[in-house]
């Protein structure tokens, strides 16, 4: 009898540590970035229905966050199209850190009141910290020496590398169909890596540099051991998303300091022209919006509402990005990123069956 009842408790266990995690991935918060995955996961528990007002209000959070999300890629590839703010990527990161750590203060505020604040011991978040840097720092590399498309097919891998880290270390499988699902996705980056970075004779085309590639494939790497993380500390500490990015934050942001001299190159203030400055601020602002409409999304919306939502960013940021980059619809390059999206829609779609 004993032993039945203990397998049932470590079944049930496997069960809230598989939720914790998915939670984790929905909730990861996209700082200076993008929705990393696009619909890697969603949402452990359903959301409220709403009621009119509360629709109203998700239905404009939810297109704030869509625009936030589609214009930050874009203003960052702009600003990393400069040679000099491209290789000042730790001051580039530090800056938004510190705008999301100010946000999320006045967002905790017992005048706004949005969350409770909870502090955590600095030891303790100093891994997590770094991995929030790598997190970051990776990707906006990656797109600083990709084109806008290559860079989003890309981060749909953190789907599958999340699955594969959630099982070697935790035993946690997904369903077998699923599990499927993540051939084309594999397939289709691989193919669109090859083609994206071959040279081509059109300059107006844009391409991916081998250097975009190795950046793209290792910041997949690093966001999924900060999302799988993420997962244990939501647990560990018994903290939300916005409590945990509150405490990350500064301590990212002050580590970054002691980085900057080492790894940066600043351009010179002043030949660079205010149009790049005030693109700097947008972006800084677009992280704020991303991270406050996450917080309404995330607490009104269920998970097919997520689900839907980060679909349609990713095809909105792989179509822009498509019509910016000079390509063809006849570009072999396509059949990669359909590839993609469509593993990702029916990896979705079959998780969302489990969890209904």
């Amino acid at each position: 009898m004993s032993d039945r009842s203990s397998t049932r408790n470590s079944r049930d266990d496997g069960r809230e540590e598989d939720d914790d995690l998915e939670k984790a991935e929905a909730e990861m918060m996209p700082l200076v970035v993008e929705e990393v995955s696009g619909a890697a996961a969603v949402p452990a528990t359903t959301g409220p229905v709403p009621d009119a007002p509360r629709l109203r209000q998700l239905l404009i959070w939810t297109t704030i966050n869509l625009l936030a999300t589609v214009g930050i890629v874009f203003v960052n590839k702009n600003i990393f199209d400069d040679p000099s703010f491209r290789q000042a990527q730790s001051a580039f990161a530090a800056f938004h850190f510190f705008v999301s750590a100010g946000v999320l203060w006045i967002a905790s505020s017992a005048r706004v009141g949005m969350f409770q604040r909870r502090r955590a011991p600095i030891r303790e978040m100093i891994p997590l910290a770094v991995a929030m840097c790598l997190n970051v720092i990776l990707p906006n590399v990656s797109l600083a020496f990709s084109s806008v498309t290559f860079y989003q097919i890309a981060r749909i891998l953190l789907t599958p590398v999340v699955a594969l880290v959630n099982y070697v270390f935790y035993r946690s499988a997904i369903p077998r169909p699923a599990a499927y699902a993540l051939a084309p996705i594999c397939l289709g980056v691989a193919i669109v890596s090859y083609y994206d970075s071959r040279p081509v004779a059109d300059a107006k085309i844009k391409t991916t540099s081998s250097v975009g590639v190795v950046f793209a494939l290792v910041g997949v790497m690093a966001s999924a051991v900060y999302t799988v993380w993420i997962g244990v500390y939501h647990k560990k500490l018994k903290m939300s998303s916005m409590q945990l990015l509150l405490n990350q934050a500064p301590i990212s942001c002050v580590l970054l300091l002691y980085v900057i001299p080492f790894s940066d190159r600043f351009p010179n203030w002043g030949q660079a022209p205010l149009s790049r400055w005030m693109l700097i601020l947008l972006s800084g602002l677009f992280a704020s919006l991303i991270n406050l409409s996450q917080f309404f999304i995330i607490a009104q919306a269920g998970p097919v509402s997520s689900t839907v939502v980060g679909q349609l960013k990713t095809c909105c940021i792989v179509a822009l990005g498509w019509i910016t980059s000079g390509r063809t619809v006849g570009d072999r390059s396509i059949l990669g990123v359909l590839m993609a999206i469509g593993g990702i829609m029916t990896y979705s779609v079959i998780m969302l069956k489990k969890k209904a």
